[in-house]
């Protein structure tokens, strides 16, 4: 062979050898660089984009009542010098003896921030969007609200969970109102409607409320407990109070028979709404959350007349691999009961604990130091490891 066809060969070879060993570049599996790419941010805002021409917020609540700021401010001055020069409150406070009134400051947070907060809150709940679309309002009055539960007071606040056997019976309203108005109560829950999507029950409508005495009102719909369908999760119960300039005639959407038919307490906040917006003018804001309990199986079937329903994800049946004849680094029992019948699995550990198990003797106390028994020479390591868990109670022993 001569020297050229030598050199010939070495740089086929070296070719080879580098095409071979060369990796392609994975900077196309990366996406684009971040100059172009959008952030996440981005492209949502894009997806849930609203014109604002068409989309725009609008104030449908009471006016903003009139505040002297400058005389609110001159009196806080005055009030904090006030204390700076209480030495008995300074000795008290240093003590970690200083008594603090909760009411008080409840009371003073009504009255300043609080329409501002509630609004936020409800804002982050979507209560605004899903009531009344596009529209909101500032809560300028405030509501106490309470249900009687096994001779304890369970307050309505601003997404705090109630469950519904502790909301079985209608709850005390009270809030402060000026002589010779009209005011309507509604409660209404805009997650648990069984048949139409985007639609409510009203739970409770009162109307036709003189000088803020619920017990007073005009009952249009009767008091209907939550009655949350099993996995639907949490839902939320909303109270809107309306101040009405003039009364109303409820006479063709009254209902209270004592049958309930959930047909006719499909509800619409928004059209409601439209179709007195000339009268009412919502005012007041409070909501709860529930979720499913036992209580409601009976609700169900003795209340509604219904089976009960209830409400599960159907998930995908996980990828499985094609089996191969020898899996390299797998464990050997639980790769082989991938490809098992999970119904033969579980029997085969219920006769395990049956075996172990006798109707007129109690069971055989656990092992006092488990990991300290031996084994036969000739159990296999895996065999060995399921043993162990076994014993500790660890893994697949507790699932079946």
């Amino acid at each position: 062979m001569s020297f050229s066809v030598t050199c010939l060969l070495k740089k086929q070879n070296r070719l080879l050898t580098t095409i071979s060993v060369r990796h392609r570049s994975q900077r196309r599996n990366l996406g684009k660089p971040p100059g172009i790419a959008k952030t996440l941010e981005e492209r949502m805002e894009e997806i849930n984009f609203k014109d604002p021409k068409i989309h725009f917020k609008v104030d449908i609540g009471l006016p903003t009542p009139q505040r002297d700021k400058k005389m609110e401010t001159a009196k806080r001055i005055e009030f904090i010098k006030k204390i700076k020069c209480n030495a008995e409150l300074e000795k008290l406070s240093r003590n970690n003896e200083l008594p603090v009134s909760l009411d008080e400051i409840s009371n003073e947070w009504s009255k300043t921030n609080a329409p501002l907060h509630i609004k936020k809150v409800a804002e982050y709940y979507g209560i605004f969007e899903h009531l009344f679309g596009d529209a909101y309002f500032t809560p300028y009055i405030q509501m106490d609200i309470s249900y009687d539960y096994n001779s304890k007071k369970v307050p309505v606040y601003r997404g705090n969970i109630i469950k519904p056997n502790e909301a079985l019976y209608s709850p005390q309203v009270n809030f402060e109102a000026p002589e010779k108005t009209l005011w309507t109560l509604m409660l209404t829950n805009p997650d648990g409607h069984l048949h139409k999507e985007n639609s409510e029950y009203i739970h409770w409508l009162v109307g036709n409320i003189p000088d803020g005495d619920v017990n007073r009102g005009e009952t249009v719909f009767n008091y209907l407990q939550p009655f949350p369908a099993k996995g639907t999760g949490y839902q939320r119960m909303i109270f809107v109070l309306y101040k009405q300039s003039s009364e109303i005639d409820f006479s063709s959407m009254k209902s209270v028979s004592e049958k309930i038919d959930l047909a006719n307490r499909t509800f619409s906040t928004f059209d409601f709404y439209c179709s007195h917006e000339d009268i009412m003018t919502p005012a007041g804001l409070a909501f709860y959350q529930t979720d499913w309990d036992n209580s409601l199986t009976t609700f169900y079937h003795d209340q509604l007349s219904m089976p009960e329903p209830v409400y599960e994800y159907d998930f995908q049946p996980p990828y499985i691999k094609p089996q191969k004849w020898f899996p390299l680094k797998e464990p050997f029992n639980l790769y082989m009961d991938k490809y098992r019948d999970e119904k033969q699995i579980a029997k085969e550990f219920l006769l395990r604990k049956l075996r172990k198990t006798h109707p007129f003797q109690k069971p055989e106390p656990p092992l006092k130091y488990p990991n300290a028994v031996p084994f036969k020479k000739t159990t296999p390591s895996w065999l060995k490891l399921e043993m162990k868990k076994e014993r500790l109670r660890w893994g697949r022993v507790n699932d079946y």
